[in-house]
């Protein structure tokens, strides 16, 4: 029927020359169907028949230069052309494809190194449609060092090589705190740090109220405390019967004693130790230490919910709410975990959907951050509940998320176009940086830069100036100072680290933005957007009009301003007063006899306020690099008194 109806419509060779047309045009159908500008897709359409077969990462970049997305490619020739082929793609793809003007790559040896070389990049440009996760928070694990003669247990956040034991993470509303406690009344441990030495110190309260051993006192012999450490471990690893009797126990002759506020608290422990024990998986190995991640998607939206179990038993769960233009689900998976895991400890085993790319994440596990990870892809059994649940939970997190991405995307993103076209600039205002200063009665006097990345804010990338060539309380002198010190980095080398701003805010009014024009019209500086905002009427201003600009205050982008502003004022507070207490600490150990240059430096490095040396004793001070006991005695008596 198709050949009938080509020669009854149709002169002969003309479907053929057809057929020609469309495939030489197909970049300018593409350029219709995702509305992107014919000038960018002619130059597109050239660098993709240069592209190679080799594995290696992609960078997509919009109208104004930004990366907007940077993916990992097994074979770069491949995955970028899948782009522009006019094939069904998810909505989020399409709306990046709306917004690529221009793409760069980088070739790697291998696809492992490209998938570092990606997170890396992430990291490094934060693009708009890549996966972010914005919440780098470190969950608590109890560490027992056992490097010592007498171990002691205590919090961190970081796990190390160092022949040390872990137990953790703790989340999902177990207190690593009550648990430390626990410990220390159960089995007589120390939580300090105190150094252990020949000559015994005095003890603690603690071992006068039965809660340590006071090895530092040489109350109890390296045998005798090596078995309670012992029970310690035995219990962090989830052997809580032991530590129940012996509560109960407590509770009792505690009870008896009428000492009912001791025995309701020593009820309060069980009542814990019964929840962990609870959270246990019976059908589990004890010995397994397994996250189990599963990803929803909607096509626009996307979320991940990460099972946390250890020794058999479930610490707890965390969901992430994704905003992100992966091609398929397996990419943003494996997106995720090369995110999470540069910043969490990784488990002995993860437990992933089947689509998962496992061989990749295991390799990239193995030779990247040095752990071998089993990858289980569960179809069955214990493990397979646990990833339904995980996908429930996924699924459930992002029907409630959607409303709140939404959201953010109203005060980031969408606040920053909006921006863009109530004061009519150019650029998108992508970069912020907002400045400040901060003194009291020109002492002291700082300055901060803080920097919002599409209407978030980006701390990594915040600076803080010490004012050195003004005297006296002159803001806008401070001012110009800052940004000639900000502005001369630009076209240099350190521009990587320092990239140029689109717009750059001011703390302000007319007179502070009159101010920094000065500066920019003494570099030169003509392609960066400058506006102040004036606090009383929350007025804008630019250099382009006369007259201030009223935006409601409704708005989300005078939202936005208003919140960069507020960040750039309390960062500028911030350092002002640690800057002021430092030089007041400084001021004041020059006046104490027996504390020269040296020691000053030494003490100001560990005790950076005066409220934080008169907290200490003398003994800790001590510890300070250069400082004798009798020295510390003396900084001590100082500021007793």
């Amino acid at each position: 029927m198709c050949g009938a109806r080509r020669q009854k419509f149709l002169p002969p060779g003309a479907f053929l020359i057809l057929e020609k047309i469309i495939k030489n045009n197909i970049a300018k159908i593409i350029a219709v169907c995702y509305n992107i500008t014919w000038c960018n897709m002619d130059v597109i359409k050239e660098k993709l028949k240069l592209l190679p077969d080799n594995p290696g990462v992609y960078i997509m970049l919009d109208k104004y230069g930004n990366i907007i997305y940077v993916g990992k490619a097994r074979v770069l020739k491949n995955r970028v052309r899948q782009y522009f082929h006019n094939t069904p793609k998810p909505q989020k793809v399409m709306q990046m494809v709306a917004n690529i003007a221009d793409f760069n790559y980088v070739i790697t040896n291998t696809e492992i190194d490209a998938l570092a070389l990606e997170n890396n990049l992430i990291k490094k440009y934060k693009p708009k449609y890549n996966i972010l996760l914005k919440d780098d928070k470190t969950y608590p694990y109890i560490k027992a060092d056992m490097r010592e003669d007498f171990p002691s247990f205590y919090v961190t956040r970081k796990i190390k090589k160092d022949g040390c034991k872990y137990f953790g993470p703790f989340m999902g509303g177990i207190n690593y705190r009550d648990i430390l406690e626990v410990v220390q009344l159960l089995f007589g441990v120390r939580l300090c740090r105190t150094s252990i030495t020949s000559k015994p110190k005095r003890e603690c309260l603690n071992y006068h109220i039965g809660r340590c051993a006071a090895p530092c006192a040489h109350k109890i012999s390296k045998e005798d405390y090596a078995e309670r450490v012992k029970k310690a471990l035995s219990f962090l690893d989830g052997n809580y019967k032991d530590g129940q009797v012996i509560l109960e126990q407590k509770m009792r002759a505690a009870a008896d004693a009428e000492a009912f506020e001791l025995a309701m608290d020593y009820k309060n422990k069980i009542s814990m130790l019964s929840k962990l024990e609870a959270k246990r998986i019976t059908s589990i190995n004890k010995a397994i230490d397994a996250d189990i991640i599963a990803y929803a998607t909607n096509n626009l939206y996307s979320a991940v919910n990460v099972l946390v179990t250890r020794k058999g038993i479930m610490q707890g769960a965390s969901s992430f709410a994704l905003d992100e233009a992966h091609m398929t689900d397996a990419e943003a998976l494996t997106s995720f975990i090369t995110q999470y895991y540069t910043v969490h400890e990784p488990p002995s085993e993860l437990i992933v959907p089947d689509y998962c790319e496992k061989e990749l994440v295991s390799s990239f596990f193995k030779e990247k951050l040095g752990k071998a990870v089993e990858i289980t892809a569960a179809k069955q059994g214990v493990k397979a509940e646990l990833l339904k649940m995980a996908e429930r939970n996924a699924h459930d997190y992002l029907e409630k998320s959607v409303d709140q991405i939404k959201h953010r995307d109203d005060m980031t993103v969408n606040a920053c176009k909006r921006l863009q076209e109530q004061l009519g600039i150019e650029r998108y205002p992508r970069r912020m940086e907002c400045y400040d200063i901060s003194n009291v009665s020109g002492v002291d006097k700082v300055g901060s830069m803080v920097v919002f990345i599409d209407g978030e804010a980006d701390r990594s990338q915040y600076r803080r100036f010490k004012i050195k060539t003004v005297e006296g309380a002159n803001d806008f002198a401070s001012l110009q100072e800052v940004l000639l010190r900000r502005l001369s980095k630009l076209g240099t080398e350190e521009e990587s680290r320092f990239p140029k701003p689109d717009l750059i805010v001011i703390d302000g009014g007319k007179g502070q933005l009159s101010a920094v024009a000065d500066i920019f019209a003494q570099k030169g500086v003509k392609d960066i957007e400058l506006i102040s905002i004036a606090k009383q009427e929350e007025e804008i201003f630019t250099l382009n009009s006369p007259e201030g600009i009223i935006i409601p205050r409704r708005d989300y982008s005078l939202r936005m301003v208003q919140r960069i502003r507020d960040e750039a004022h309390r960062f500028a507070i911030t350092y002002f007063r640690n800057l002021h207490s430092k030089n007041i600490l400084k001021s004041e150990l020059e006046k104490i006899e027996g504390v020269g240059k040296q020691r000053r430096i030494a003490l100001m490095e560990r005790y950076s306020t005066i409220d934080k040396i008169m907290d200490a004793d003398a003994e800790d001070i001590a510890k300070t690099p250069g400082i004798s006991l009798k020295v510390a005695r003396a900084i001590k008596d100082y500021f007793s008194n």
